[in-house]
């Protein structure tokens, strides 16, 4: 196999805990580029169709280089989709910090405050793209999976906590709050958002056609259903 790395022992396993020092910068570098690799085999090929082997060639490594860093390729899969979570969480995180001047307009979010905060989580709709194929194989992993289910039911819980504790912050912060249980108002726009990407990607616009359903169609229109002036800010 041309261009393997062999600079982690490939009979050792060692992988960390919550009590252990952080990974070394060279067994990082290590764990993302695997991780990176299996971004777009399992995107292109889906998690059946894509080997340990495959990720390892793609990223330059042997299978001890894997294994030193997963389990299997069930939890590099969970390590991918959570790294992707929190690469999105920041975005967003950096995009309501710089809202626009006006983001209220007679008591609803403006329209342009969602397009500019959907760009920003959305920078590049082709990597969106790879990012709802991603999702449907977990899905369908879990579905068949009751181990992975219990893990993937997990994650999808506390990214759905963190995002409603963020949107929750931003909200008072503009003086407006959710009008219904700010986790469940959080749940219905990652539906809404994720099932038009979706649908989107179907249709024969593509990409372009996920930006403009997204920001300036259906979902200020939605997010004026789920939000509204909070009395205590008056």
């Amino acid at each position: 196999m041309s261009g393997v790395t062999t600079d982690l022992d490939p009979t050792r396993v060692d992988r960390g805990t919550e009590s252990e020092p952080p990974l070394s910068r060279r067994r990082e570098r290590t764990r993302e580029r695997l991780l990176d690799a299996a971004y777009g085999l399992f995107a292109e090929h889906g998690i059946n169709g894509t080997s340990i082997e495959a990720v390892c060639e793609a990223a330059g490594f042997t299978r001890g280089a894997f294994y030193s860093n997963f389990d299997s390729k069930d939890e590099l899969f969970l390590a991918l989709t959570e790294r992707e979570i929190r690469t999105r969480m920041r975005s967003l995180e950096v995009a309501v910090e710089h809202l626009p001047d006006d983001p209220v307009r007679d008591g609803v979010i403006a329209p342009d405050t969602i397009a500019a905060i959907v760009a920003a989580v959305m920078a590049d709709p082709r990597d969106e793209r790879r990012w709802c194929l991603m999702n449907a194989e977990l899905e369908l992993l879990a579905l068949r999976d009751p181990q992975v289910a219990v893990r993937f039911a997990e994650q999808e819980e506390s990214f759905r906590d963190e995002l409603a504790d963020l949107l929750t912050r931003v909200l008072t912060q503009v003086g407006m709050r959710f009008a219904i249980d700010p986790v469940a108002a959080t749940r219905v726009l990652i539906s809404a958002y994720t099932g038009a990407a979706r649908d989107a990607f179907l249709g024969p616009a593509g990409e372009d056609a996920v930006l403009r359903a997204q920001s300036t169609d259906w979902l200020p229109a939605l997010v004026g259903r789920l939000v509204e002036p909070d009395p205590a800010a008056a």
